[in-house]
């Protein structure tokens, strides 16, 4: 091996920089060839005034080219948020008794089943009259622009696998998420940026890790790319450290350029094998990011309205409301698919509000509000609304009875997502739970409804977007999903 690498120092000459990028270059394979070409063809048509055929889209005309999704870890108390549920005050401190032969369980330990009515005050708000209790004021500024699920399930009451099924339709891990699922079908919408990128929670990674962003069996280029947004270094090893004088641009190039050389040599030996190709395109795609992403972190030149807009004024609200504006410069960037988190891995500090609803929801709650309003309002201020989804989700609901003192257990019987943005009718909902906010009763809608809405609007039928693995034409939605007419425009 040694030897080898010797012989390829001897006999590689200095290439000039455009050589270099050539041959950087050079390593996508057919499948990203094939995305270059179609976007040479498109630009081309643009360019004679036509409009492509595709808009964005692999099956039909795209309403939306690029998503982000605001992800509420831990399961977000659907009682005590969005479903106002006067039955809930009615019974209020009596034994839970949702009807004869009707079995009533819990996951953690929720003893006595007393029913529990909401600490907070409800409010109807815009022309379409939604209910928002009180602890999230700033998204209910926007309800008639969003459109409600308001009977989301899960097939499991446990944090790890519901987080998967939320992402990737599956309760195990190993299968590609919604962000990947996007960047293997569509492809980047700026070559210089990734097109799936994920903002994590400041304080930790949520459940399962980075494998609730997984590429699952997709080639590894498609994982997502980790940005903290609030850390001195939002992207890991982008930059050398600045204890490395001795690295120039001159020996980066050089040392990057002879790295290509030896790990095409190893590719050539072992085709098929994703994870070093996908080491070879983020070397490539790295160099761009050098030029194309720092400016992205530059947040002088943003108005102090537009930085109190996201809550960056508060240190209470600060924390998300940089990750959210900050997704807003990754969209204008060319990002394709931006998630952001809010709550990390355990039953504290996020939205798992076990103990007591009242200090533990409204933290985060406050926490996310701000700045998930303010996103909404900028996009929609900037025209970017027009062919930009917003997805607001968690991965279950909450019970109507008491656990402990004053806290809900997990509860997958109902939950609530919101979308916002292109292709959305707002000011609508769509399902309903009953009286309790127990079970989703009307309209029943599932993970695999919602992916397939989502793709629907990028311009992918949910049907047809598969990818070979095992002897199995996989999906996204497996082999369910039905698109949620409803709620489009």
């Amino acid at each position: 091996m040694f030897e080898r690498l010797n012989q390829i120092m001897m006999e590689r000459q200095l290439r000039t920089r455009r050589e270099f990028l050539a041959s950087v270059g050079g390593g996508f394979r057919a499948l990203a060839l094939s995305h270059l070409l179609l976007q040479e063809e498109l630009q081309a048509q643009a360019a004679h005034g036509g409009q492509p055929d595709l808009n964005g889209g692999l099956h039909h005309r795209a309403k939306a080219k690029r998503v982000i999704q605001l992800f509420m870890n831990g399961g977000v108390s659907q009682p005590d948020t969005f479903d106002y549920k006067p039955g809930l005050i009615r019974y209020s401190g009596q034994k839970f008794d949702p009807g004869p032969g009707l079995k009533v369980e819990s996951v953690t330990g929720s003893p006595g089943f007393i029913v529990m009515k909401s600490p907070y005050s409800w409010k109807q708000h815009g022309q379409c009259g939604r209910w928002v209790s009180e602890v999230l004021p700033q998204i209910a500024t926007c309800v008639d622009d969003l459109a409600f699920l308001m009977s989301m399930t899960t097939e499991t009451n446990v944090h790890g696998p519901a987080v998967y099924q939320q992402n990737s339709g599956f309760k195990l891990p190993g299968f590609p998420c919604l962000g990947a699922w996007l960047s293997y079908g569509l492809g980047r919408l700026n070559e210089d940026v990734p097109a799936f990128v994920v903002l994590p929670d400041s304080r930790g990674l949520p459940y399962n890790g980075q494998g609730s962003f997984s590429s699952g069996f997709l080639p590894a280029a498609h994982q997502g790319t980790l940005v903290r947004a609030t850390a001195p270094v939002p992207i890991n090893d982008l930059f050398a450290p600045k204890s490395a004088a001795y690295i120039t641009p001159e020996s980066e190039k050089e040392g990057l350029s002879l790295l290509d050389e030896i790990n095409r040599e190893h590719l050539s030996r072992w085709q098929g094998d994703s994870r070093l190709e996908a080491r070879i395109a983020s070397y490539e795609l790295a160099a761009r990011m050098q030029l194309s992403i720092p400016g992205v972190f530059d947040l002088s030149k943003e108005s102090d309205a537009t930085r109190r807009l996201y809550g960056l004024d508060d240190k209470d609200t600060e924390d998300f409301g940089r990750s959210c504006l900050i997704a807003r410069r990754m969209l204008e960037q060319g990002v394709r698919f931006v998630q952001v988190w809010s709550g990390t891995n355990g039953a504290s500090g996020n939205w798992d509000n076990h103990s007591n609803i009242v200090s533990e929801l409204g933290f985060i709650a406050k926490r996310t509000d701000t700045g998930a309003a303010g996103l909404f309002k900028d996009l929609k201020a900037r025209g970017l609304l027009d062919d930009t989804l917003v997805i607001w989700t968690t991965e279950f609901g909450r019970m109507p009875f008491s656990q402990g003192s004053s806290g809900r257990d997990h509860n997958g019987g109902t939950f609530v997502t919101w979308l916002g943005g292109a292709g959305i009718k707002g000011g609508v909902s769509h399902g309903q739970s009953d009286e309790w906010a127990w079970k989703a009763v009307e309209n029943v809608t599932a993970s695999y409804d919602l992916h397939a809405t989502i793709l629907h609007l990028m311009g992918i039928d949910h049907q047809k977007l598969t990818y070979r693995h095992n002897g199995i034409d996989r999906r996204l939605t497996d082999v369910h999903g039905h698109i949620i007419r409803e709620i489009l425009a």
